[in-house]
């Protein structure tokens, strides 16, 4: 794997509105733990200053100033969140990341090729955990947990997420990225967990890594 020098290892866990990065993020985090890594759990938009100007324009902004804005707070989110910890050991694990960056602004019709310009000098991670799932399960849980922006309420864009998450995981791996697709609608909550264990647990054995 073309893997970026430092001592911690990065994941990202990504995929279309509803897909379950959010519960997966969280478990991988307590598993990981409990194998006895120091894991740090983070998401995009960050918490930061550009990640909480991103998120409150999300529903009013143009696709051009929010795929300026995501990309900006993602270097923000790298140097002052996620590399420091990496240099510290720990693995990362963010829910979203790149393949975001390069999916939701095509949604309003920014090419794709400006937003891979964009992201071209972002850190791609050691692994990408790709989620997929079925567009009518996909909009069974969006309609039972309730949509969080523009994005979300839009049928179309629900039936395009998932093409443009594959191509931005393919692209991704061009990059270097390991990169392992998990179909969460057709299998159970915890399976789900446990392969995304799995292909982390791969990962750091491949790089020789052992629990502290």
């Amino acid at each position: 794997m073309n893997r970026q020098s430092g001592p911690g290892h990065f994941v990202a866990v990504d995929g279309p509105s509803g897909v379950g990065k959010s519960t997966l993020t969280r478990a991988l985090t307590i598993r990981l733990a409990d194998d006895g890594h120091t894991v740090h759990r983070t998401a995009e938009p960050s918490e930061g200053p550009i990640g909480s100007l991103a998120r409150a324009m999300t529903n009013t902004a143009d696709g051009f100033t929010l795929a300026c804005l995501y990309t900006a707070d993602r270097h923000h989110h790298l140097t002052h969140e996620i590399e420091p910890r990496l240099a510290a050991g720990a693995i990362v694990i963010t829910e979203r990341y790149i393949a975001s960056g390069l999916v939701m602004q095509r949604v309003d019709h920014v090419d794709p090729a400006y937003l891979r310009a964009l992201n071209e000098p972002v850190r791609a991670p050691d692994l990408l955990l790709a989620l997929t799932a079925d567009d009518d399960v996909i909009r069974r849980r969006l309609t039972r947990r309730g949509t969080h922006n523009r994005y979300q309420d839009q049928r179309a864009s629900s039936q395009d997420e998932a093409l443009y998450h594959h191509e931005a995981a393919q692209h991704i791996g061009s990059r270097g990225a390991l990169v392992r697709t998990i179909d969460t609608a057709h299998l159970t909550a915890d399976a789900v967990i446990a392969l995304a264990h799995k292909y982390v647990r791969d990962m750091l054995g491949a790089l020789g890594d052992t629990a502290a």
